[in-house]
């Protein structure tokens, strides 16, 4: 009876024990729940986001970084990057962006493989650079945005090469590219609402199927010589043409001096003759006479010895020095006038 007893008591002590414990366990609970929902009841925004708030899974409201309350278990924020410059690749991937980038080694061919416009297979890789200008349409305007996205850089692309050659796809003509599909990549976007704005679009590398690849840089090669060559040629024209040009404006200015001094010094004896022809026509016999002796001058020296007789002379015949005529036929500069 007393070990009845003594049972009963242990089993009364054990009820009054679990009720002590479920009451602790509820208590515990509801701390728990009010931790969750004052957690539930803020949230963080980073310097570089914005927070898009939904009620009940409708758009409500857009809040700048901070930490912003919310009310638990009805408002739900998702994070967008605003002032992030966010970076997609097509035909590669960048596995460690460091000072030496690692790229996957796994073939994006499906991507990069493209035909031009004189069916000709290129491999195209770029990068494309855009920011998130409107976080709304962003999250709500299009399902699957960045697979839509993808798809839309693919399609601008390849329809931007395949209306040029292969050799303006892989030399002159990549600045073109980019340009031609950045703008309209960003028609594109605003028509579809991305809520997008491209920042930058380069092309990464463009290059012609290994396979053909040897044979395109014989291609290069051969083209290279050519031009090189022709810049020489070039050169040499550019040096040899304006020094001929220079050469021939020379020649042609001292042919003009050269006219001007002959039609000058013609006109000055033109001038000096009808002077002289005047003062002739006033004194005839005096300019006669001068006429004579200039002429005279001019000729006597040149005639060498000279012998001058007055046909007057009369008496003993004069002695004339033979020798000394002959000594100055001989000497030649040596002439000299003998008179008697």
């Amino acid at each position: 009876m007393d070990i009845h007893n003594i049972n009963q008591g242990f089993e009364l002590n054990k009820l009054l024990s679990f009720k002590f414990n479920k009451k602790l366990v509820l208590r515990m609970l509801i701390i728990v729940a009010a931790v969750i929902l004052l957690y539930d009841s803020f949230y963080q925004i980073e310097p570089e986001e914005v927070g898009v708030v939904l009620r009940f899974g409708r758009y409500n409201r857009i809040t700048d970084p901070g930490l912003r309350p919310k009310i638990p278990l009805i408002e739900s924020v998702s994070k967008v990057p605003v002032q992030r410059q966010l970076k997609q690749e097509f035909g590669f991937r960048t596995e460690e962006p460091a000072i030496r980038t690692r790229y996957s080694q796994e073939s994006y061919a499906d991507e990069s493989s493209m035909l031009s416009g004189d069916l000709n297979v290129a491999m195209v890789e770029w990068i494309v650079q855009y920011r998130v200008t409107d976080p709304y349409r962003y999250l709500f305007k299009v399902r699957n945005l960045t697979e839509t996205f993808r798809d839309m850089n693919e399609a601008v692309m390849r329809a931007v090469v395949g209306d040029r050659t292969i050799t303006e796809v892989l030399t002159i003509g990549r600045q073109e590219i980019e340009t031609t599909v950045k703008l309209q990549l960003q028609e594109l976007c605003d028509l579809y609402e991305t809520g997008i704005t491209l920042d930058q679009l380069v092309l990464q590398d463009v290059n012609p199927p290994d396979p053909v690849k040897p044979s395109w840089d014989e291609v290069n090669q051969a083209q290279q010589q050519r031009d090189r060559l022709i810049n020489e040629a070039k050169a040499e024209y550019n040096q040899v043409i304006p020094r001929a040009k220079g050469e021939a404006e020379q020649t042609i200015l001292q042919a003009e001096g050269y006219a001007l001094n002959r039609v000058n010094s013609a006109r000055g004896e033109a001038s000096r003759f009808k002077q002289v022809y005047e003062e002739y026509r006033r004194a005839p016999n005096v300019t006669r006479q001068r006429m004579y002796l200039e002429t005279m001058e001019k000729i006597l020296p040149r005639l060498g010895g000279k012998l001058f007789l007055d046909t007057d002379a009369k008496g003993v015949m004069p002695l004339i020095p033979l020798e000394s005529l002959q000594g100055v036929v001989a000497g030649g500069e040596g002439r000299r006038e003998v008179r008697p």
